[in-house]
């Protein structure tokens, strides 16, 4: 198999700025000359093996830095950002975009945002009766998707205040216990911990003192909870330096970004990076029996996988997403090179639909992208009950998977044929973005692709697909 070639120059580029080096200086170091430098940084030569061991060697570098998804990401988002049809007839092709993500990151950023601004503009002008007498309300972004877009781009991994939480979990380096720990700061801080039968999952009473949690969660998630409220307690400055440096244009955003942030440190001490992933390596990334090691649901164990991107001690590259019964996605991270849609649900091909179907099982998929990439998916409901009779149940299902490439490394992969190639299920990442031809599920046509409209054939579709 011939291997991949490596275009970094964006990376490259800001790994120079970063240390603060000249390209004459930085070249020296990398034992190259100025001109290849030059043309490394501008992706007119890929990354060579030579320089890789330099930029570890002489600066410590971890090199896989430079292969992360960001260029992967910014693609498909601009891609799915081109479907829409205000770009019919101008949308550029495929090579174009993917020079874009390399070469002007930033610029593919903005195209990003503009689009977002103008798809709120024209959703908030078919609805004029919400949209009269706000002056802000086509200028402004919609928080939630900044906020989503800032984990997105962070690659789900937010540095200080994951090694925080560890510290938090572990002070000692070596005994875990992070609910044991969070109760003892309450106690400190003259913070009455109670439970109640109330269907609100959290509730502080700062006048008071009082912490109440609800006793129909789980235990998982009262643990959680208990861990956001002594992160916003113990971890401000911390939370709002991370708040000034993401720059967020509205307090909204601000707002949405700090719970989203207290999460993320919950969820890190819940399940401390080091302690963890040395955990998931030895089960071979048995969910149940992390979940179980840990005190934590499937879900929050699901979901931190995806984040084990320390520089230095990566996991497994993971994909994450959740959805409701609709198909909307409602959370979404991926660590690999495939991307989820930004609008709308994911692909009905996919098992993470199927899992409603099969409460409390674990569904495996082995799936192939448009692009060729083959994964093993794994897909379950996560059904969370509202502790009465008539108390409503959300209903979610989570999809976890990585490349075939690490699958070995997972429990769930033992008893699967991965050099079958008939055994890989043709899935996509939407409509608009996959050009698969013979799809029998496929809900519009694709981007970038001619239609042949017959009124005397029928065939899977109402038309053709050149």
């Amino acid at each position: 198999m011939a291997t991949q070639k490596l275009y970094a120059g964006a990376k490259l580029r800001e790994t120079r700025q970063r240390l603060g080096l000249t390209q004459k200086a930085f070249a020296e170091k990398l034992g190259v000359s100025l001109p290849y430098l030059n043309q490394m940084e501008n992706n007119h030569r890929p990354v060579s093996a030579a320089v890789l061991l330099a930029l570890a060697g002489e600066f410590g570098l971890d090199v896989t830095e430079l292969s992360t998804g960001d260029a992967e990401r910014l693609v498909s988002d601009m891609r799915e950002a081109l479907a829409d049809p205000v770009f019919a007839d101008a949308a550029p092709p495929l090579a174009d975009l993917r020079l874009a993500a390399s070469n002007a990151p930033a610029l593919a950023r903005a195209f990003l945002e503009l689009h977002r601004a103008y798809r709120q503009t024209h959703e908030r002008l078919a609805s004029l009766d919400e949209a009269l007498g706000r002056e802000d309300a086509a200028t402004i972004a919609s928080p939630w998707e900044e906020v989503r877009d800032f984990f997105h781009y962070c690659d789900n991994y937010i540095d200080a205040v994951d090694r925080a939480a560890e510290r938090f979990a572990a002070p000692d380096g070596d005994r875990l216990d992070p609910e044991g720990r969070a109760r003892d700061v309450l106690a400190v801080k003259g913070v009455d911990l109670q439970f109640s039968n109330d269907p609100t999952l959290r509730k502080f009473d700062k006048i008071n003192g009082i912490l109440t949690i609800s006793a129909n969660a789980s235990p998982a998630t009262r643990r959680f909870q208990i861990l956001h409220q002594v992160a916003l307690m113990t971890q401000n400055d911390l939370l709002e330096a991370t708040l000034d440096l993401a720059r967020f244009q509205s307090d909204t955003a601000r707002g949405i970004a700090k719970i989203g942030l207290a999460n993320y440190f919950a969820g890190a001490a819940l399940l401390p990076y080091r302690a963890f992933l040395e955990a998931a390596r030895e089960t071979r990334h048995d969910l149940e029996r992390l979940a179980d090691r840990f005190g934590a649901s499937i879900e929050q164990v699901a979901h931190r996988l995806s984040t084990l991107q320390r520089p230095g001690a990566k996991g497994i590259p993971f994909f994450f997403v959740r959805v409701d019964q609709a198909g909307t996605i409602t959370k979404r991270h991926s660590a690999t090179r495939l991307q989820f849609a930004r609008f709308g649900g994911a692909c009905p091909l996919w098992n993470v639909h199927q899992a409603f179907e099969t409460p409390t099982r674990f569904l495996r998929q082995l799936a192939e992208t448009p692009d060729g990439v083959r994964y093993l998916c794994l897909a379950r409901d996560v059904s969370k009950p509202g502790g009465a009779f008539r108390a409503p149940v959300r209903r979610y299902a989570i999809g976890l998977g990585c490349e075939v490439s690490h699958a070995r490394d997972l429990v769930y992969a033992d008893d699967l044929d991965l050099t079958k190639a008939a055994a890989f299920e043709p899935i996509g990442i939407s409509c608009r973005i996959c050009e698969r031809k013979d799809c029998h599920q496929r809900s519009v046509p694709p981007l970038e692709r001619r239609l042949d409209v017959n009124p005397d054939r029928r065939g899977l579709l109402p038309y053709g697909i050149a």
